[in-house]
């Protein structure tokens, strides 16, 4: 019996690039007689014609299904839909944009067959990228990789090969807030690095721009680490150790050699010091509040809106996924919202 593998591929605006990315998937599973593979598309809330696209391309690949959210749920919600719905096998999550290739299948799906069960690309340059957006990955990834004690590869994205068992793990996982690549580190198990080189997009911009990266990198931060807390801690002490030494440093000088006490300036400068620093700290204290904030709703991950089996690969009706109840419809039916 052939193995399963699903390709995953989340999309948001990219109608110019899956035209040029399809034939290049069929083209390295046709070979892969051994293998029982199917394609998955979830469209993000797009707003120009990627939905429309991906139809055409189910309807004219049997091997294809497509999966449409309600909205724009963000691109890591939007890959943890699609694992959701791989109810048998593995799956390979693939970028929309062209830059991770697909003629890599078959060396990750011989890694696979050797045991592992994260078998992740890692990236040895970035064409196409600026140098700001280069030296910022690398500098982000160095430092999550400190501040973190969850395993996070360097330089390495969402491009991987998830076992069954991993997939498993990483269903059991629900936070609101999601940084894919800490929860694929999180669930461990045997792991892989496949080097390769990153070709620019095919077609489009990229849809993350540096606001939406470093909210990323946020996010990443306060979901595995704690560092920010104890930081502010450690920088409120050394201030308040600061202060007492200069607060007895003026009464000294005040007592035994009769210099007057600074005046307004130094306490402005004092006061507005501290203020800079509270704030800082309820900020940090804030992000982790604000993140307990959400899990506390316990709202859906996401909704779904319209989902579509691949035609040529019979397969039982996947799992439901978080939302599944609230609104749901297929091709052939349509349920009322909650």
């Amino acid at each position: 019996m052939s193995e399963r593998l699903t390709i995953v591929i989340a999309a948001f605006n990219e109608a110019d690039n899956l035209p040029l990315l399809h034939p290049r998937i069929a083209a390295v599973l046709e070979p892969l007689h051994d293998l029982d593979a199917q394609v998955l598309y979830v469209d993000d809330g797009s707003s120009d014609d990627t939905w429309r696209v991906m139809q055409q391309l189910a309807a004219s690949d049997r091997r294809v299904a497509v999966l449409r959210l309600s909205r724009n749920f963000g691109k890591e919600l939007a890959l943890t839909a699609g694992l959701d719905r791989v109810d048998e096998g593995g799956a390979l999550i693939l970028d929309a944009d062209g830059q991770d290739p697909p003629e890599l299948i078959p060396q990750f799906v011989a890694k696979w067959r050797e045991g592992y069960d994260d078998v992740h690309g890692t990236r040895l340059e970035r064409e196409g990228e600026g140098w700001i957006k280069r030296s910022t990955a690398h500098a982000f990834y160095r430092v999550i990789g400190r501040l973190s004690r969850t395993p996070i590869p360097a330089d390495t994205g969402d491009f991987r090969l998830l076992s069954p068992r991993a997939l498993s793990a990483l269903r059991q996982l629900r936070e609101r807030h999601r940084f894919m690549k800490g929860l694929f580190g999180w669930v461990g198990f045997n792991s892989v690095a496949i080097p390769y080189h990153r070709a620019p997009r095919a077609a489009g911009h990229s849809k993350f721009n540096f606001w939406r990266l470093w909210n990323l990198a946020l996010e990443g931060i306060t979901s595995f680490s704690t560092a920010p807390l104890r930081l502010a801690t450690y920088l409120g002490l050394l201030t308040a150790l600061t202060a007492f030494v200069y607060g007895a440093a003026v009464i000294l000088k005040a007592l035994f050699w009769g210099d007057p006490v600074a005046g307004w300036p130094t306490m402005m400068s004092v006061i507005l010091f501290l203020g800079g620093v509270q704030l800082i700290a309820l900020g940090v204290i804030g992000e982790y509040l604000g993140r307990l904030y959400d899990e506390s709703k316990q709202r859906p991950l996401y909704l779904v809106d319209t989902w579509q089996p691949a035609a040529g690969v019979s397969s039982g009706q996947a799992p439901l996924a978080e939302g599944d109840g609230h609104a749901h419809r297929t091709t052939t039916a349509r349920s009322q919202s909650a």
